[in-house]
């Protein structure tokens, strides 16, 4: 179920903590229009698309040294504990999830300007583009679990995570017969590469995002649990607070 954020007596803290979330939620959603446009220059050879998210990442970095400098300033300020801790924490490791994934689109920008402007057949990303609205989807879910900070959903879109890497290396096999059926196709088969190597990673980051969302709404740092054994929390969480 999604939690609701703790209320304070000093009506400014709550004012403090509600644009911490707004602004981060604002960087989420430029992260996830660079990453859209990304996997639009890949689909429709836009090289003009390309341009713009291979140049355009600075506005992202903008807004997490903002957002990280706020952070900051609130823990100076406040010396929160308990939720209200987890939760500036939390906000601060998924800016940084989020201007990485920022420096992934941007990548795969660059990519997208190289293979359109070589002529690269087409053949050679559509599995990339495939992957690309697989982890866009999920940074998409993973930023609507961290706008209701929902820890049942935030797990769903973690679970995607297996099956992105697993999308990575039948993609990658692909890619690698490719190379050796044509050899002079090497230096663009690798830039596929690239690109399918920073989705993967997108994936990654918004995999994090979601564990940042549980830490959150939890309490608990999930890293390097097994999702048998997140799932079995979460459940047993939900029926303590139901009750």
């Amino acid at each position: 179920t999604a939690s609701q954020l703790p209320h304070h007596i000093s009506q400014q803290f709550d004012n403090e903590l509600n644009d911490l979330r707004a602004k981060g939620l604002s960087m989420g959603g430029l992260v996830e229009d660079h990453l859209q446009k990304a996997l639009d220059a890949l689909s429709n050879s836009d090289s003009e698309l390309a341009e713009y998210v291979a140049t355009n990442d600075y506005k992202v970095n903008k807004l997490e040294v903002e957002i990280d400098d706020e952070c900051s300033a609130i823990l100076l300020r406040r010396q929160p504990a308990a939720g209200d801790l987890r939760l500036v924490l939390s906000i601060s490791k998924t800016i940084t999830d989020l201007e990485r994934i920022g420096d992934e689109a941007e990548k795969v920008g660059r990519i997208a300007l190289g293979l359109i402007t070589s002529g690269s057949p087409k053949s050679y990303y559509i599995g990339i583009i495939s992957m690309g609205n697989h982890v866009r989807r999920m940074l998409h879910d993973a930023l609507d679990a961290f706008a209701r900070m929902d820890s049942s959903s935030a797990l769903e879109v973690a679970l995607e995570d297996p099956k992105v890497d697993k999308e990575y290396d039948a993609i990658l096999r692909q890619l690698i017969t490719y190379m050796m059926e044509d050899p002079r196709s090497i230096t663009r088969v690798l830039d596929a590469v690239l690109a399918v190597r920073a989705f993967e990673r997108v994936g990654d980051h918004a995999n994090n995002i979601c564990e940042n969302i549980i830490y959150f709404v939890e309490g608990k740092d999930i890293q390097h649990t097994s999702r048998e054994d997140i799932e079995q929390e979460l459940q047993l969480s939900k029926q303590s607070k139901d009750q």
